[in-house]
């Protein structure tokens, strides 16, 4: 439930939301996303959170992140780190959580809701402490994917549930051929 004159910032997952879209088959149209959160009440600013790899001469998602950051996404990023696990696999860590929890909590003075695209459990203390402070949250993620994409507690703090694949007629985008952001996909939180 949204109302037109409530003050609304995004907080953006990005490998979290990226995870979800992709389990539901579909790619997100970050200006449609945008659009249509600014139609449901007076956005302030939609917050996009991703590590990102620095020792690679091209990351795929460095253009998603310059592309946000010219179109009014305020992006937060971090270096990952790289490390290797005990199979002798390469993984990349980048955990976003800190940082988003700071923002959301800072911002909570100055609006009335706040949508957090993720579906992490360790976010639900995050969503008490804003509801304590008088700011409703609505939580983006799916349970229609296979494990659901969701923590259920997370689910049961928030104020509303927004089930992502019901956006996707608003937000989605035709799926592009197989030429993934394979770094935002491997990027492991923990």
């Amino acid at each position: 439930m949204f109302y037109r004159d409530e003050r609304l910032a995004l907080f953006i997952d990005g490998s979290n939301l990226y995870s979800a879209a992709k389990a539901l088959q579909f790619d997100i149209d970050y200006k449609l996303l945008r659009q249509e959160f600014m139609r449901r009440g007076k956005m302030l600013r939609a917050f996009y959170y991703t590590a990102l790899l620095d020792n690679e001469e091209y990351s795929p998602i460095r253009p998603l992140v310059d592309w946000l950051q010219y179109n009014g996404f305020t992006m937060v990023t971090k270096p990952a780190k790289e490390f290797t696990d005990s199979q002798g696999r390469r993984k990349v860590k980048g955990n976003m959580d800190i940082e988003l929890a700071v923002d959301a909590l800072e911002t909570a003075a100055h609006v009335d809701h706040i949508v957090l695209f993720s579906g992490d459990g360790d976010f639900r203390p995050l969503v008490e402490a804003l509801q304590r402070r008088g700011v409703r949250v609505s939580v983006c993620s799916t349970i229609r994917s296979q494990p659901p994409m969701i923590a259920d507690d997370l689910r049961r703090q928030a104020d509303n549930f927004i089930e992502l694949d019901e956006l996707r007629e608003v937000i989605g985008r035709p799926p592009r051929e197989p030429r993934e952001r394979e770094d935002e996909a491997q990027v492991v939180a923990s």
